[in-house]
């Protein structure tokens, strides 16, 4: 009877007392936070592997993180309910700190679950590192919510379910019980020392890897809480090769990479063990201005090619049966920058962020170096600011002048190159990505003209950001509605049409190639963590003034710029991991594709796969249906290049063996 007693006065005090504002928010957000995971589940059942065990494991395992997070978030409110005097409760400074810290983590709360059903429904996972980088872009990603979403409704709903929740508070009685219930600082001890310890016990021991236990990436991400799983991108946004990943000894990684690296028309420059310099010789060379347009989540599963019955890139499609068409293409990643990454400097895809964010990029072996050993003006070409992600200060750091809608951030005093604002009165139209494609194509006809006038050779990286959430354009161009996907990729189709109409008719056409390619795919959720037929995209070599041709071979996103010079017959030498697909011999192409976290390559239809717990995975890759099956027993050979070459990737930028040389 006593310990009926106790365990009811117990519950009485937590439900009823001084804590219970404490405990019925933390029940209210586990709830919540229950509920998002099971309408996860929902939405993503078509990629969910439905193992009863993994399911189970994920909602426990979910539930402990959001306790985890829960706690977190009232983690200073326990402290004060600890340690706030006796005689003071409350009074009006009691009642401001309470109202005042609960507002405070019911809005964040209630914005942060909001949040993460357009961020799934964007990326198929939990708030990862993409989160963390777009909080440094306050204006990119502000103007972006409010362009997409009606914002003034979705604060007047989290002001509305703030107001609400503390006038259900003081209607049962609770906010009036919290301030009378005066205990002393030995019974607030009892109640309010095993909270803090446990919160600390969590935080201490839970990692977001221990959600990691499945090849199916939604129930791995079921069993995440977006809050936690957001700083813990935070903390890992730079991942160390060495701490995180499986390795060899440093001279059998660069012996095993040296062995595969090398193409039929090259020869290593030095017998040094970790020097991959080679002298590339080709033939009949010829220096024709080259524009690289890299099109904003343009997917192969838009062309009419890859079984598209829409039409919505009838303009892309025509080029393509004009021109060297790549079919079997694999971007290295999920995001711009990877896709930047892969197309200048030629790497695989190094664990945490991208090269192009990252510090101390400047003068790093990339196409740019190439370039100016054959003379050629490089350009970037962006229509927004490329602040945004670093892009002015890496492109700027290899060479290239920049264009761009220069809002006000400076480059890195360090960078020396020309930068040009994109004037407003050249502007019809601009949301919060930049300016539309029809108009960043102007600015390239334009720099064009003028180093055309110059008689110079001129290079130009042009980005675009149409294809890109609020999805708007200029009205009138095409037939389809603003703000839906497929009618970006139309209107992205349509801008590109009309660019080429245009440069047609310039003197320097004929004397101008063009190489048109996506950064990456328009989502990569799927049923694995690395899903690869969202990583297959388009590209094509077009006016290269040779017959049309479809190129089938497995080519990764890294290897278009050295293939590129190999049909202009360039003799060069490189340092680059991509490779001319027509110098490499029948069952040695191969592609990287990756994430932040976990780094592929694929080749003979086995994808071998390592991730930051040091496992390396294999899996047959089945074309017809684009399906994964795991293999038990790795194939030795295949797993030491991959891991090669990834780990020697990550130890020359680490330690400064990609410089320019």
């Amino acid at each position: 009877m006593d310990i009926k007693k106790s365990l009811a006065g117990l519950l009485g005090k937590l439900t009823s007392g001084r804590f219970s504002i404490l405990f019925i928010i933390l029940g209210l957000y586990i709830a919540l936070s229950f509920l998002t995971r099971v309408v996860f589940l929902i939405w993503s059942a078509k990629d969910l592997d439905f193992n009863f065990i993994y399911l189970l494991r994920a909602f426990a395992t979910g539930l402990v993180f959001d306790i985890t997070t829960g706690l977190s978030f009232l983690l200073l409110y326990a402290v004060y309910l600890l340690l706030f005097p006796k005689r003071w409760i409350g009074s009006w400074a009691d009642k401001v700190f309470t109202y005042f810290y609960l507002s405070i983590v019911l809005i964040i709360i209630f914005f942060s679950l909001m949040a993460e059903f357009p961020f799934w429904d964007e990326f198929g996972v939990r708030f990862n590192f993409i989160a963390v980088d777009y909080l440094i872009y306050t204006y990119e990603v502000v103007s972006n919510i409010n362009q997409s979403y009606p914002l003034p409704l979705i604060i007047a709903v989290l002001i509305a379910f703030v107001t609400g929740i503390f006038i259900l508070l003081n209607k049962k009685g609770i906010l009036r019980n919290a301030f009378s219930d005066k205990l002393p600082m030995r019974v607030r001890t009892i109640y309010m020392l095993p909270v803090l310890a446990v919160a600390f016990l969590l935080l201490g021991i839970m990692k977001n890897k221990q959600a990691d236990f499945s090849n199916n990436l939604v129930i791995n991400e079921l069993g995440k809480n977006g809050v936690f799983s957001f700083f813990a991108a935070l903390r890992s946004n730079e991942l160390d090769y060495d701490t995180f990943y499986p390795k060899l000894s440093d001279q059998q990684a660069y012996a095993v990479l040296k062995k595969t690296l090398l193409q039929e028309n090259q020869q290593y420059t030095s017998g040094q063990w970790d020097n991959i310099n080679r002298i590339t010789k080709g033939k009949n060379e010829i220096h024709p201005n080259i524009i690289l347009i890299t099109i904003e989540s343009f997917s192969g599963e838009f062309l009419k090619a890859f079984g598209n019955k829409d039409n919505l890139t009838p303009n892309y499609d025509s080029l393509a049966n004009q021109s060297i068409f790549f079919t079997n293409l694999y971007a290295t990643g999920t995001r711009t920058v990877r896709g930047m990454e892969a197309l200048t400097l030629c790497v695989p895809p190094t664990p945490g962020n991208s090269i192009v964010r990252r510090p101390h990029n400047e003068h790093i072996f990339s196409i740019a170096t190439i370039l100016k050993q054959k003379s050629y003006h490089p350009y970037f070409i962006y229509g927004g600011d490329g602040y945004f992600d670093n892009m002015n200060n890496f492109f700027g750091g290899q060479g290239f002048d920049i264009v761009d809608r220069d809002r006000g951030n400076p480059l890195s005093d360090q960078i020396e190159t020309q930068r040009y604002n994109i004037p407003t009165d050249e502007v019809s139209f601009e949301n919060a990505w930049g300016i539309c494609d029809e108009d960043l194509y102007k600015q390239a006809i334009k720099y064009a003209d003028k180093s055309s006038s110059a008689g110079t050779p001129f290079f130009q990286f042009v980005m675009t950001t149409s294809n890109h959430k609020p999805y708007t354009f200029p009205e009138g161009r095409i037939s389809l509605p603003q703000g839906d996907r497929n009618a970006a990729v139309k209107y992205t189709d349509y801008a590109l049409g009309k660019f080429i109409a245009v440069v047609q008719q310039k003197p320097w056409f004929k004397n101008t190639v063009f190489l048109i390619v996506a950064d990456h795919c328009a989502s990569s959720a799927g049923k694995w963590e690395i899903n690869i037929d969202k990583h297959h995209i388009p590209a094509i070599i077009y006016n290269l003034q040779q017959p049309a041709q479809k190129i089938d071979r497995l080519v990764s996103q890294i290897d278009l710029l050295p293939t590129l010079f190999g049909y202009l017959g360039w003799s060069y030498n490189t340092a680059l991991y991509g490779k001319d697909i027509n110098q490499v011999k029948p069952g040695a192409e191969r592609a990287f594709i990756g994430n932040y976290r976990t780094l592929g390559m694929l080749k003979n239809n086995l994808f071998t796969q390592i991730d930051d717990r040091k496992r390396i995975k294999q899996f047959v890759f089945t074309t017809a249906n684009q399906s994964l099956t795991e293999q038990k027993k790795l194939d030795p050979t295949l797993a030491d290049e991959t891991v090669a070459n990834y780990q020697t990737a990550s130890e020359r930028f680490k330690n400064g063996k990609m410089g320019a040389r």
